[in-house]
């Protein structure tokens, strides 16, 4: 893990454009609230189980991101904990993010995830198939499901320029989406792409949230 004193320093070599979101999953409550001290407050889980376990353990003014996959039936679990949710890759999950955020009373800004990578083992929308959810009726009547962005993972590869090309077309598709959908709405403003391995390009081509864990904690047996 990364040591208390240097955290700062890594927190500070990030621009301050950009919101860094530190990937706790699989890590201790003590390893986080150690970060937490240290003055960082964005936190990301992908297993609604594990947020679930970790959430009364921790201060409450953390901002826990929902960072993974989730199933529509798990949406009822983290409702009442995300502010922000990275993975809504169907109008059938954003609707049922609706759902419950209104149960809960309260706003959840949601991310559309796009597939920009070449691995098929991926989740996300095409261009074409956000459009669709942008001009539903459905869309039209969300209150408490917000769409304030895009989100995309890149090939897990060594190919620098492929990389970069996939995250240069997920900044391509927010500004074709703020153009169409979002150009009064000063909300829409989230580019979240960028992992421990390829940050740094993210960030060049545009990224203004990084999801962080193996730049911080060290090496895992999975990869954030």
């Amino acid at each position: 893990m990364i040591l208390k004193s240097s955290f700062p320093d890594f927190y500070h070599s990030i621009p301050s454009s950009v919101k860094l979101v530190v990937v706790s999953k699989n890590q201790p409550v003590e390893s986080i609230q150690e970060i937490y001290d240290d003055g960082h407050r964005f936190f990301g889980e992908n297993k609604a189980q594990e947020l679930l376990t970790k959430y009364p353990l921790l201060p409450k003014d953390i901002e826990w991101h929902f960072i993974g996959h989730i199933q529509t039936n798990k949406v009822k679990l983290i409702a009442p904990l995300v502010h922000v949710i990275h993975s809504i890759d169907s109008l059938k999950l954003l609707q049922e993010v609706e759902k419950e955020a209104r149960k809960n009373q309260r706003i959840i800004d949601c991310l559309l995830q796009f597939h920009i990578a070449t691995e098929e083992t991926k989740f996300g929308l095409n261009l074409g198939e956000a459009r669709q959810i942008l001009r539903s009726e459905a869309f039209s009547n969300l209150e408490f499901a917000r769409i304030t962005g895009v989100m995309g993972m890149a090939t897990y590869s060594d190919d620098v320029s492929l990389v970069r090309n996939e995250f240069c077309r997920l900044k391509n598709h927010f500004d074709q989406l703020q153009n169409e959908f979002f150009s009064t709405t000063e909300t829409f403003r989230e580019i979240s792409m960028g992992m421990s391995g390829d940050y740094q390009i993210a960030i060049e081509e545009g990224s203004t949230l990084v999801r962080l864990g193996t730049a911080i904690f060290g090496e895992r047996n999975q990869k954030d």
